[in-house]
């Protein structure tokens, strides 16, 4: 284990991380010895060409899916010493996720869909906090609006939002953007930008976008399922330089 790699500051961690799939010749190692710490209040981006374990990180980082061998922390909760009910309200209260297919209930309006985990845990949640993520993404006048009433980028919004509400630990985005206009695809990244700069929100977020991973502070690039670099304070002119070196 990397010393330190559980310390005060991370809101996330992975540990010799391997994810495995079949066995023999036909074996598929997504994640090949991953370990990479996510420090609380910044914004990372993870890229790499397909197949590079990208949303498999994501995925068990999130607690959505599970290692081979290795351990998942959140903050310093190790995920391996849960139970399945433990790990689904840790999901509802410590992690947001956003999807790139929005993943909103279409029979719920945007407000309910942005409170929907308080609203399965019996708890009102934070209004006022609440009250401020829905002002952040300007949705105020499109609340009872369901999501079949509202554009792509607003419907984004709401997953923003609805990752937010519970004020958790660290969001989780893969190709939050992937599905939107350039100009929609900017307005949410601004919006996830200032989510990490004005309320010291943690996000992890997958992209193969140069643009959108110069939003982040740090760049993760994997390659065969490791860890092969990182970039501090990217631009997308130096993400773009840097993905030519895959084949990208």
């Amino acid at each position: 284990m990397t010393p330190g790699i559980q310390s005060q500051g991370h809101a996330a961690s992975v540990t010799n991380a391997y994810k495995i799939y079949g066995d023999g010749e036909s074996e598929v190692r997504a994640l090949d010895g991953v370990t990479v710490a996510f420090e609380s209040g910044r914004f990372t981006a993870i890229m790499g060409p397909s197949g590079s374990g990208k949303s498999t990180l994501l995925h068990c980082l999130a607690g959505l899916d599970t290692l081979s061998e290795g351990s998942v922390h959140i903050g310093e909760v190790d995920l391996s010493t849960l139970n399945d009910r433990e790990l689904t309200e840790l999901r509802r209260t410590q992690v947001g996720f956003v999807f790139q297919t929005f993943n909103l209930i279409p029979t719920l309006n945007a407000y309910e869909n942005i409170v929907l985990p308080q609203m399965l845990g019996g708890e009102r949640g934070d209004q006022a906090w609440i009250d401020e993520v829905i002002a952040a993404v300007g949705l105020g006048d499109r609340l009872t609006h369901r999501p079949s009433e509202l554009s792509g980028g607003q419907q984004q919004r709401v997953a923003v939002a609805r990752a937010m509400a519970s004020r958790p630990q660290i969001i989780f985005g893969d190709e939050p953007t992937g599905n939107l206009d350039s100009r929609t695809g900017t307005e949410i990244l601004k919006f996830m930008r200032a989510a990490v700069d004005e309320h010291h929100q943690t996000i992890v977020m997958v992209t193969h976008d140069p643009v959108a991973a110069s939003y982040a502070d740090r760049i993760i690039f994997l390659g065969d399922g490791k860890v092969v670099d990182e970039m501090l304070d990217p631009t997308a002119e130096r993400v773009l330089d840097h993905m030519k070196g895959f084949g990208e």
